[in-house]
């Protein structure tokens, strides 16, 4: 599903997908846009800022308080600032306009292939008295449960998979991306962050540290 309010660029990206096999989906009205998309559920949403009626990111916030769709933002705007807000509310890439075709078609790859890792099968992975529920992406404790975004589950799944020891930034950023070429390194900061941010909201303080120069370790 493409959300970009520029025709001229929302319809070359949709012949773009189309010859490479993709379904698409082109809303037209931007009216209740958050409402269609939850409707809709599209296997890959990629996302604009500039939108009428609404921000971009605060969609995007809005989209992660109930649903894990994967989201890659397509925009002009090419600041850091506006890179570190989007990842910080849950996309899952990045990238400015103009792009190249190709990488674009990669990083739509890498996204859908991240968004589909099958956890050995296992739809509910436990770590203390804590659900981790790989379908619905969430974590719980009691009653209070935290929708993960697609790369935090990523994260906090191979980190319970490797409990107890020291995990290399280099393995997680392989985990996520599968190919370090285009990650960024700050974006696992940030999804890092976000995840300890969300323990803590479940009441795990301090279960997830950093081991400098090291890598981080799930205790």
């Amino acid at each position: 599903m493409i959300v970009d309010d520029d025709e001229a660029i929302s319809s070359e990206l949709k012949e773009l997908l189309q010859n490479n096999g993709y379904e698409v989906i082109l809303p037209q009205d931007f009216n209740n846009i958050l409402e269609k998309i939850l409707k809709i559920s599209p296997d890959l949403l990629l996302l604009d800022i500039n939108l009428p009626f609404v921000n971009g990111e605060l969609l995007l916030q809005n989209l992660r308080k109930t649903s894990n769709i994967p989201v890659i933002m397509v925009t002009s705007k090419n600041n850091e600032t506006d890179e570190a807000l989007s990842i910080s509310y849950g996309a899952d890439d990045y990238i400015t306009k103009p792009y190249n075709p190709n990488i674009l078609l990669l990083r739509i790859g890498a996204v859908l292939k991240r968004s589909s890792i099958n956890y050995n099968n296992n739809t509910t992975i436990t770590y203390k008295e804590l659900k981790f529920d790989t379908q619905k992406g969430s974590i719980k404790r009691d009653n209070t449960e935290i929708i993960l975004t697609k790369n935090e589950m990523i994260i906090f799944s191979y980190l319970v998979t490797h409990q107890k020891r020291i995990v290399t930034r280099d393995e997680l950023m392989t985990a996520l991306w599968d190919n370090t070429e285009y990650v960024n390194d700050n974006t696992l900061t940030v999804n890092i962050s976000r995840l300890r941010n969300k323990l803590k909201e479940v009441g795990y303080i301090d279960v997830l540290a950093t081991r400098k120069g090291q890598g981080y370790i799930l205790l």
